[in-house]
């Protein structure tokens, strides 16, 4: 073991590779939950039961596959916001687009994703795409996250004022409703989330360990005695694996193509693109990785390909896109620098498969706070914009508060794009600062407005 994962070499052991392993895997193990509401019956329409085993064998066999074969500490699972994105892109679409397609587009924007990586295109996007607009994306993901977490949990409600005669099949004017505080006393479901999000809070303050898995345990739990928690399903759940209604093999290549979702396609690739890049970088620079920038660049272009073949792989098994987890730089803080704390953690999320009926009496209440603190975490993105710079400042603003005000991440990119390019243009004609922009960007700006002109904003 010690040859093979080159722990001496590495200054580790195999005591410390399997803490950092329980680490990681108790920093991410919310994704078990939260990717069940977002897929299952609650959310897109898939089975709570299918969902939860795609999570857990599809983030356990990419993460012990990137041990394996990359021999670092980083985990996969369904990526947050991309999950969110998912069950946006079923229920808007008013049954037009099934789960199945959905997955579809998923596994297309893995090939893709392959074919970019294996290309350097991949590497050459990375480069085109103003930095500001980077964090912009992640940033305005964590709203899209946050809004959809005071959604479930009733955190916020929605008041409407319309006509007596008004057709509410077409889109309500945004000046028609508010959104406002919900209601703590009619809804214990939102007394409880309040509970849960100043829990984990405290956890956070706290440096705990695992504080989101725990937070999600604890709310669940006090829900109980509020009615919230509903534990009649447990007497009769077997706690030996369900495989009997799965999602195996039941994507819809056909019904993707022929639906032309290849905005959707583009998007997954998309945001896939930028939020694994961070992961990436970030958790090989606190490896140390990168003081060797030929190996480190060489580790992660072989990271990079496990993480695009995982897209894939995830919506065969059943789940939205499978990425890596920045959590796994709390493994690495643990003392992880072996693909061995990734194996260990992949190990654990297989074995997560016998704690399916815990799992799935998981109120949507103990899951939204969850995706609240996400949200916080991914906001923090936010310092590393130029707000000085009006030419950076103006497009990551558009692509932060145009994701969670249209409910949708794709008119927060596209907008970013376009507004760049457009003032840049402007600033190289009329002012004397001249920017240079990436042929790349022109493409992504003249397919965004193709996007819009012919298929229009819906």
């Amino acid at each position: 073991m010690d040859r093979f994962f080159k722990l001496k070499e590495n200054g580790t052991n195999v005591r410390t590779e399997i803490v950092a392993g329980l680490t990681t895997f108790m920093t991410m193990a919310y994704i078990l939950f939260v990717n069940t509401l977002f897929l299952g019956s609650a959310g897109a329409g898939m089975s709570d039961n299918a969902v939860f085993f795609a999570t857990a064998v599809g983030a356990g066999l990419m993460t012990i596959i990137m041990g394996l074969f990359v021999n670092v500490p980083i985990a996969l699972a369904p990526g947050m916001g991309l999950n969110a994105y998912f069950m946006t892109v079923v229920l808007s679409s008013n049954g037009a687009i099934s789960w199945q397609a959905a997955l579809g587009a998923v596994f297309l924007s893995g090939i893709v994703f392959i074919i970019l990586t294996v290309t350097r295109v991949r590497q050459m996007l990375l480069v085109a795409v103003p930095q500001s607009i980077k964090m912009a994306i992640t940033v305005g993901i964590g709203l899209f996250i946050t809004i959809i977490g005071f959604k479930l949990a009733n955190l916020v409600a929605v008041t409407v004022n319309v006509a007596p005669d008004a057709d509410l099949s077409k889109p309500i004017p945004g000046s028609s409703f508010n959104l406002s505080l919900g209601n703590f006393v009619t809804h214990h479901d939102a007394l409880l989330a309040l509970i849960g999000l100043l829990l984990i809070a405290i956890l956070m303050v706290m440096r705990v360990k695992g504080a989101l898995l725990i937070g999600i345990v604890a709310t669940t739990l006090i829900g109980i005695p509020m009615g919230v928690t509903n534990l009649s399903g447990l007497s009769s759940a077997s706690w030996l694996p369900n495989f009997s209604d799965l999602a195996v093999g039941q994507l819809d290549l056909k019904g993707a193509i022929s639906l032309g979702l290849f905005e959707i396609i583009f998007i997954f690739t998309f945001v896939e693109l930028f939020d694994t890049f961070g992961t990436m970088v970030g958790t090989a620079t606190r490896m140390g990785i990168m003081k060797d920038k030929a190996k480190g660049e060489k580790t992660i272009g072989k990271a990079m390909l496990v993480d695009a073949v995982g897209v894939s792989a995830g919506a065969a098994l059943g789940t939205s896109t499978i990425t890596a987890y920045v959590e796994s730089a709390s493994g690495v803080e643990a003392g992880g620098r072996t693909g061995l704390t990734s194996v260990t953690t992949g190990l654990l999320f297989i074995l997560a498969l016998f704690i399916a009926p815990l799992a799935l009496v998981v109120p949507s209440a103990a899951t939204a706070p969850a995706l609240i603190i996400v949200g916080v975490l991914m906001m923090s993105q936010v310092r590393s914009i130029e707000w000085d710079d009006f030419l950076q400042a103006f497009p990551a603003f558009l692509t932060i508060v145009l994701m969670p005000f249209t409910g949708g991440i794709a008119n927060g990119i596209s907008a970013g794009i376009v507004s760049y390019v457009i003032l840049a243009v402007f600033s190289n004609l009329v002012t004397e600062r001249k920017v240079k922009v990436h042929w790349l960007m022109w493409v992504l700006a003249v397919i965004v407005v193709c996007r819009y002109v012919f298929i229009g904003g819906e």
